[in-house]
């Protein structure tokens, strides 16, 4: 059974840093592709950034320069640290895990940034 746990989430103030990571088990990591998503209140799921099987990291623009997506496969973990945050960043963080025939999700860990 695959399972991906997110963790690392908190309450923050502006300017702050978290670090999250999403722990994979039942799977051969990696095999996948793997990116974090966000979703704020009141909008739709985007994706934030992503990290192929080889180590290549890309980034939406509103996070480039202050998030960085890692990956250990020998822990199975992808992480997410996220800098100079700021109060649009709040959203609730899904890690994502694919390959071209599926896909698996986390649950989700809540990232509030305020004052």
């Amino acid at each position: 059974q695959v399972q991906l746990v997110e963790s690392g989430g908190g309450l923050v103030q502006p300017g702050g840093s978290l670090r999250l990571s999403c722990a994979a088990s039942g799977i051969d990591f990696s095999g996948y592709v793997v990116e974090w998503y966000r979703q704020g209140p009141g909008k739709q799921r985007e994706w934030s950034a992503g990290i192929s099987k080889g180590g290549s990291a890309n980034y939406a623009d509103s996070v480039k320069g202050r998030f960085t997506i890692s990956r250990d496969n020998a822990k199975n973990t992808v992480y997410l640290q996220m800098n100079t945050l700021k109060p649009e960043d709040t959203a609730v963080y899904y890690c994502r895990l694919s390959n071209p025939v599926t896909e698996y999700w986390g649950q989700g860990t809540q990232v509030t940034v305020s004052s």
